[in-house]
């Protein structure tokens, strides 16, 4: 057998001695898999679902608003019944989502986020089908629960997904957009199926959308989120504070919602505001003293000493209080005074959706360009514009010359300031504190809404009743709604030159622009 033959299968190149090796032929390159930081192999498409399931609970906020006297009349509501229609959801969801965000954290983001869809899914449905007040009501706080567990899941999955850099500033962009066009989007939405199909159809129609969400984040969010969470998992919940705080923000939220009806002088109103009080005085004692060496705290203090995160979430506070007043009043215009329908109100948003789309997308460019701090100041100087334009409606005006261009003044700088104020709030924060930071910036929101809406809706009623002792009925309501809007100008433009105070000398560069 000649030894320098070759074998089957080999080169003589490769087999001779001293001979170097032929180099191999080209192969085919094999597609880059697509993942995100939490593995996803489509991060656009995860990122899409988390949007949707965002999009989803802003929905149910604003959904019911046109809707609310066929509600009534459909389902025999009181006075009282009908506000708590609105309050139910907004008091579980804003006392709930702390809990909602440390459950995230401990037990699973994408565990949590299904678990809170499918409770969402099953509630809306319970809505569409309820008869009678009692009903309804339950469902819509059981809905608020469901919410509560999904908006602070999704975002924390969300800064999983994008690591700091400009694929997180898009996608806060993007979870912008979807936030203050679930807003807008729910007043169109609840006008267009109200006038079409009756009111049961705005939460069916909400059940169906949420389940398609949940499939999609079935297929779409990898199990490998909720076995990142476990291996980042740092300590258990905080039962006591949980339910502190929970009881605290119900209180609070059940307090101010009920002055707006019952007066500020009401004892069930007193009585709740200083059990929140007390309650919340309690809370922050047991978490400084878990913080000096007991369980772990709820809220631990490197939550609100890192970065701008505890300026991020006073200012989101100031200005949720003027963001659920704002899509509370602006449909009473359009309905009450000018006449429009449940469908042309809800028209009426596109152009304040269509610019809130728009400023979010802007927003992580401005602030590369300009730096965070001028780009949030200016955003809510902006709105603070638009809301000042919207004081001067007028009882005989239109859409045309009082509505539409200080909504698209309003929806840029709203849309913008959001994007920034939640990068503030969860930017900069070990991996192990992204869901929590995300109830707790959720909370502030809802909570300052809840507060903003109770002070609003108490000034625009008071300065109707004073003017319709002199003035026909769409002047007295007129009159109260410019007040509103008025009073919204002013707090934002103290909370723009606020956020220009609280939000220098930070280094951070995660923080300096998204």
């Amino acid at each position: 057998m000649n030894p320098h033959r070759t074998p089957p299968g080999r080169t003589a190149a490769a087999t001779a001695p001293g001979t170097p090796p032929a180099p191999r032929a080209p192969s085919t390159p094999r597609a880059p898999s697509i993942r995100g930081a939490d593995g996803a192999r489509r991060p656009g498409a995860a990122l899409a679902v988390l949007a949707a399931a965002q999009f989803t609970v802003m929905l149910a906020t604003s959904i019911v608003n046109v809707a609310l006297p066929r509600i009534r009349t459909g389902v025999g509501l009181s006075d009282t019944g009908t506000t708590w229609v609105v309050n139910a959801y907004g008091l579980a969801f804003g006392a709930l989502l702390l809990a909602g965000g440390r459950a995230a954290d401990l037990f699973g983001r994408r565990r949590v986020l299904t678990t809170g869809l499918a409770l969402f899914a099953a509630a809306s449905l319970a809505a569409g089908l309820a008869t009678t007040p009692a009903a309804l009501i339950a469902a819509r706080a059981v809905q608020g629960l469901g919410a509560a567990a999904v908006a602070p899941a999704a975002l924390a999955l969300t800064m999983d997904l994008f690591p700091p850099g400009p694929g997180r500033g898009r996608a806060l962009g993007v979870w912008g957009a979807v936030s203050g066009a679930g807003g807008a989007g729910g007043v169109l939405l609840g006008g267009a199926l109200t006038q079409a199909w009756g009111w049961p159809w705005i939460f069916h129609c909400v059940a169906l959308g949420t389940l398609l969400v949940l499939a999609a984040t079935v297929a779409l969010l990898p199990r490998t989120a909720d076995h990142r969470t476990a291996d980042r998992r740092t300590g258990r919940l905080d039962l006591l504070g949980t339910a502190t705080v929970t009881l605290a923000l119900t209180c609070l939220v059940w307090g101010l919602t009920t002055a707006r009806a019952a007066g500020w002088s009401d004892t069930p109103v007193l009585a709740a505001l200083l059990a929140a009080a007390t309650l919340l005085a309690a809370f922050a004692a047991l978490q400084l003293r878990r913080a000096r060496g007991g369980p772990d705290p709820l809220i631990p203090p490197r939550l609100l000493t890192t970065g701008r995160v505890a300026a991020g979430n006073l200012l989101m506070a100031l200005l949720g209080s003027v963001w659920i007043a704002l899509f509370y009043f602006l449909p009473l215009y359009q309905q009450q005074v000018l006449g429009s329908g449940p469908l042309l109100t809800g028209a009426g948003q596109l152009p304040l959706a269509a610019a809130n789309m728009l400023g979010s997308t802007l927003a992580p460019r401005l602030s590369r360009r300009i730096g965070a701090r001028a780009t949030v100041t200016a955003a809510l100087a902006t709105e603070a514009a638009g809301l000042l334009w919207l004081s001067r409606i007028d009882a005989h005006g239109g859409y045309l010359t009082d509505v539409l261009g200080p909504s698209v003044l309003v929806g840029l700088g709203l849309s913008t300031a959001f994007v920034q104020l939640t990068a503030f709030a969860v930017g900069g924060l070990p991996p192990q504190d992204t869901g929590l930071a995300g109830g707790l910036v959720n909370t502030t929101r809802q909570v300052g809404g809840a507060i903003g809406l109770a002070a609003l809706a108490t000034l625009a009623g008071s300065v109707t009743a004073h003017a319709a002792t002199h003035t026909p009925h769409p002047e007295a309501l007129t009159a109260g709604y410019r007040a509103a809007f008025t009073a919204s100008a002013a707090l934002l433009a103290a909370t723009a030159a606020l956020a220009w105070i609280l939000t220098r000398n930070t280094k951070s560069s995660a923080q300096q622009a998204i």
